[in-house]
């Protein structure tokens, strides 16, 4: 029997082969080890493999669609409801052919080399900020315990901590001025990180067209910008802007019943970090859409004035997301009017 459909657990070293045929009865198993997993597909009759959209799932989607094979990306949390038994990786691979099948299945759009370039800056420097953040904090609670306080910001501690530390004044001690001191030196060099890390994703973007059109929204910028492309393959996978934001969870959490209607907060589904930029990117608009006489920032105003802000800004994210997909799939370029 001819196998249409192949299931893959991927893994490191360990590949779990699970092939059906068009009926979905199972035709052929098998344990395959990293070495000999190319060689194998080589010699199988082109079908469609389809494995989960999880680490290193982009570089074998290539791998294996490069000797003809068609290959698709099914998200983890889609396959779990077609496990019937207990989990093990022969039963993860079943669990993924047996999705497949399903005809209102939805796929994850695999990412390009350039793509995985950029997403791989952007983790990289989102991983900084957030040590940054954490460094920030430790310092301003070991300073209370010696009665000494800085104002809020990053730019403050920046700026005072050295006066701190050189006050003879307070009951700071010499040891402690020394981890001060040491503290500031590696706040100091993430701040140099991050810049360096900002200045890369900008350059990897800079003449990229996407990128470009992108940027000509407003309120979002070169980070959102490579973000976005960096997260979305093919924005015409979305059918229009509404799924975009619903995809990136900018849309209110339905739990309905019994015919009524019963909508809650947004559900913070998908790619929490593109997510938090949009919002970010909806409070720099929100700042100056009083001084500004173009239809969004209009709307923005009125928005922000009849509602709360927090709410205006999860509802003008959820717009920009919008115009992202016009200007992604239709590839268009964003006039204020």
């Amino acid at each position: 029997m001819k196998i249409t459909t192949v299931g893959l657990d991927i893994a490191k070293t360990v590949f779990h082969f699970y092939g059906i045929n068009r009926a979905g009865k199972l035709v052929k198993k098998r344990i395959l080890k990293r070495a000999s997993l190319l060689s194998f597909f080589s010699k199988l009759e082109p079908c469609e493999v389809v494995m989960e959209a999880c680490g290193s799932a982009n570089y074998w989607y290539r791998k294996l669609s490069s000797v003809g094979h068609t290959v698709k990306l099914i998200a983890p949390q889609y396959v779990i409801a077609y496990r019937r038994k207990n989990k093990n990786d022969f039963n993860d691979a079943q669990a993924i052919a047996e999705a497949a099948q399903r005809a209102d299945m939805n796929f994850v759009e695999a990412k390009s080399i350039q793509q995985q370039d950029i997403q791989m800056l952007i983790r990289i420097r989102d991983r900084q900020v957030r040590m940054r953040t954490k460094l920030n904090n430790q310092i301003r609670g070991l300073l209370s315990e010696y009665g000494i306080t800085i104002a809020v910001g990053k730019a403050a501690l920046k700026n005072q901590l050295p006066q701190v530390i050189d006050d003879e004044n307070n009951e700071l001690t010499a040891i402690s001025r020394t981890i001060f001191r040491e503290l500031y030196e590696e706040y100091c060099r993430l701040d140099e990180d991050i810049d360096k890390y900002e200045k890369k994703i900008t350059v990897q973007t800079k003449n990229e067209p996407v990128c470009i059109r992108l940027r000509t929204i407003i309120g979002i910028g070169n980070l959102t910008a490579a973000a976005l492309y960096a997260a979305i393959n093919d924005a015409k996978q979305f059918k229009n802007g509404r799924h975009l934001a619903a995809w990136c969870g900018l849309v209110p959490k339905q739990y309905s019943t019994g015919g009524k209607t019963i909508l809650r907060g947004i559900t913070k589904k998908g790619n929490p970090y593109l997510r938090s930029l949009l919002v970010h990117g909806a409070r720099s608009v929100l700042k100056h859409c009083g001084k500004k006489t173009d239809r969004l920032s209009v709307w923005a105003e009125a928005l922000k004035n009849r509602s709360c802000y927090n709410k205006a800004c999860v509802a003008l994210a959820n717009k920009l997301a919008r115009i992202a997909w016009v200007v992604m799939a239709k590839e268009d370029t964003y006039l204020a009017q």
